[in-house]
C-alpha cells in the first residue's frame, strides 16, 4: 500500500490544513507519531480564562444576588414571584423562567463568548491538528450539554481541566476526570443524588417527623442514576458491555457524595481549593457489587476502585477503539483494526497512546475507502483554518453558524453527544444549511487569501478532482469562487 498522503493526514487525523501545511508536513506518519510524545501545556489562548472553580463561586454570588432581589421584591409586592435559580423557575412559571435566562445570559454570556472564542481560536490557528482533534473527540464522548443551566459554565473549563491533560495518558485517569469535574456532576445530577441509608438521608427523615409527625408519610431522599448509567452505556463499556439495571443502581450508590461545593462551604471559614467534593454525609453506607466484583466500604475509594476496574474491562476496549476508528477511518472501520486496537488497549492498561499509535501505523486506516463526511463542527473549522479567518474576532459569528447547522459549541442536548456517521448530516437541509454557510464564510475570508484555486491547493494539494477545479476557475468573482470551494462536496469529507 503506499505511503498516506499529507492532504489526507491533515484533513482526516488534523482539523484541515492551513496555508502551506501541506508543503511542511514531509513525513505524515511522522507528524502524527512527533504529538504522541508531545505533551504541550494549555495553549496560551486558554490562559486567564475561569476555572470551574472561579464560575462556581461567582454562581453562589450570583445566585446570592437574585435571592436577596427575590426577597425584596416580595416584600415590595408579594403577590409577584420570581425564580432564583434553575431548581426554582417553576414557581415565577414561564416570566419567571424567561427573567432568569436574561439575568443570567447578562451576568456570564460575555464569559461563555471568551470560551467558544477561545477555544475555536486554538483549533483553528494550532500545528498540531492531531492533538487538538483528540481533544474534541473526548470531549464528545464525555458530552455534557451546555442547554442545561446548572452546567453552562462548566462545559468548556471541562474540556480545559479534564479532557486536554489526560488525551495521550490512560484511559483510567482520564474516566476519573471526567467523571468528577463539576460540568458532569451537575449536568447528570449527581450533586444531588443521596444514598438511602446516608447520614443526611436519617438526618432529614429526622426533621420530617419532628416537623410532621411520627404518623407522615415516609420521604425518600433520591438516589440518582442518570451518572452511573451513562458511565457505563455511554463512557466504559458501550450499550451492549453486559451490565444490568442492578449494575447501574449499584454504581449510583457507589458514587454518592459526589458533588461540588455548596455555599456554605465558601462561607464557613474554610479554604475551598477544588470544584469537586466529597460529601461522607450522602454517601450510600456498605459494600457494593458492580458486574460481580464485590466492592468494600471505603467512603470516596469505592467509586474510584469501580470506575478503575470498568476503565482494564474489555468490553471498555473494544467500545473505545469503535468509536475511535469510526471517527479516524470511516463510520463502518475494518473489524481487524478495531481488534488490533483493543488488544493495545488491553496490554497496555488502557494507554491510549499506544491504541493511537496502532491506528496510525495500520494500513488499514489508509485504505482507499478510509473516508468520513466532516460534522458542521469539522467544516467551519477547516473552512477557517484554510482562509485565515479569525474565529476569535467574532465567536458570537460562530455560535450563530454552528447552531444554524445544527451543531451549537458545547450543546449536543444529549449525553450521547454529537452524532459521528455521515448519516446523521447529510440530509437535503442539512446540506442545503451548508451551502448557505458557505457563502457567509466566503464573505468573511481576509482579502489577501480571496484566491480560490489557491485556497483549495492549499487544502488538498494536488489530491482535488478537477470538477471543482474547473468550476472555481468559472467563478463569477473571487469570493464567488471561495464560496463554492467551500460547498463543494470535495470539501464536505474528511479524505
Amino acid at each position: 500500500m503506499p505511503p498516506p498522503r499529507t492532504a489526507s493526514v491533515l484533513n482526516r487525523f488534523g482539523l484541515g490544513a492551513k496555508p502551506g501545511e501541506i508543503e511542511s508536513v514531509r513525513n505524515p506518519r511522522a507528524w502524527l507519531l512527533e504529538q504522541l510524545e508531545a505533551r504541550g501545556s494549555l495553549p496560551s489562548a486558554m490562559r486567564g480564562l475561569p476555572s470551574s472553580l472561579d464560575y462556581l463561586q461567582r454562581e453562589i454570588a450570583y445566585n446570592r444576588e437574585r435571592l436577596m432581589e427575590r426577597r425584596s421584591r416580595r416584600t415590595k409586592e408579594p403577590q409577584e414571584k420570581l425564580a432564583v435559580d434553575g431548581m426554582a423557575m417553576a414557581e415565577g412559571g414561564q416570566d419567571a423562567v424567561d427573567k432568569f435566562k436574561t439575568s443570567f445570559r447578562k451576568s456570564f454570556g460575555q464569559d461563555l463568548l471568551a470560551e467558544i472564542g477561545a477555544r475555536y481560536r486554538v483549533a483553528t490557528t494550532t500545528d498540531a491538528g492531531f492533538n487538538e482533534r483528540l481533544v474534541h473527540f473526548w470531549s464528545n464522548h464525555f458530552a455534557i450539554s451546555a442547554d442545561k443551566r446548572q452546567a453552562s459554565l462548566y462545559a468548556a473549563p471541562m474540556e480545559r481541566e479534564a479532557i486536554r491533560p489526560h488525551i495521550f495518558g490512560r484511559f483510567e485517569d482520564l474516566l476519573l476526570a471526567a467523571e468528577t469535574h463539576p460540568g458532569m456532576l451537575r449536568y447528570l445530577d449527581n450533586a444531588q443524588s443521596v444514598g438511602e441509608g446516608s447520614m443526611f438521608a436519617a438526618r432529614g427523615e429526622r426533621r420530617r417527623r419532628k416537623r410532621q409527625g411520627e404518623g407522615a408519610p415516609k420521604r425518600k431522599l433520591g438516589l440518582n442514576e442518570n451518572l452511573a448509567r451513562e458511565i457505563l452505556e455511554l463512557h466504559t463499556l458501550g450499550v451492549d458491555g453486559g451490565y444490568t439495571q442492578t449494575d447501574v443502581t449499584e454504581l449510583a450508590r457507589a458514587i454518592t457524595g459526589w458533588g461540588t461545593p455548596l455555599a456554605r462551604d465558601f462561607s464557613a471559614g474554610q479554604t475551598v481549593d477544588s470544584a469537586f467534593v466529597f460529601r461522607a454525609t450522602a454517601h450510600e453506607p456498605g459494600p457494593r457489587t458492580v458486574l460481580g466484583t464485590r466492592y468494600a466500604e471505603g467512603g470516596i475509594e469505592q467509586g474510584r476502585a469501580i470506575l478503575a476496574d470498568l476503565a482494564r474491562r474489555p468490553a471498555t476496549a473494544k467500545h473505545l477503539s469503535l468509536k475511535l476508528a469510526r471517527h479516524f477511518v470511516a463510520d463502518v472501520p475494518p473489524p481487524v483494526l478495531v481488534e488490533r486496537m483493543t488488544a493495545a488497549y488491553l496490554s497496555s492498561g488502557g494507554d491510549l497512546s499506544k491504541v493511537y499509535r496502532v491506528l496510525i501505523e495500520s494500513d488499514l486506516a489508509w485504505g482507499v475507502d478510509a473516508r468520513k463526511f466532516k460534522t458542521p463542527d469539522d467544516f467551519l473549522v477547516s473552512a477557517m483554518r484554510g482562509s485565515g479567518i479569525d474565529a476569535g474576532v467574532r465567536p458570537d459569528a460562530v455560535v450563530a453558524l454552528l447552531r444554524q447547522l445544527g451543531q451549537p459549541p458545547f450543546t449536543p442536548r444529549s449525553p450521547a453527544g454529537f452524532a459521528d456517521t455521515a448519516a446523521d448530516w447529510t440530509g437535503p437541509d442539512a446540506l442545503w444549511k451548508r451551502v448557505q454557510a458557505a457563502q457567509a464564510l466566503a464573505q468573511r475570508v481576509p482579502e489577501q487569501r480571496l484566491d480560490p484555486l489557491r485556497l483549495a491547493s492549499d487544502a488538498f494539494g494536488d489530491a482535488l478532482d478537477t470538477e471543482t477545479v474547473t468550476a472555481l476557475r468559472r467563478a463569477e468573482s473571487a469570493r464567488d469562487g471561495v464560496a463554492l470551494l467551500f460547498a463543494s462536496p470535495a470539501f464536505q469529507w474528511r479524505t
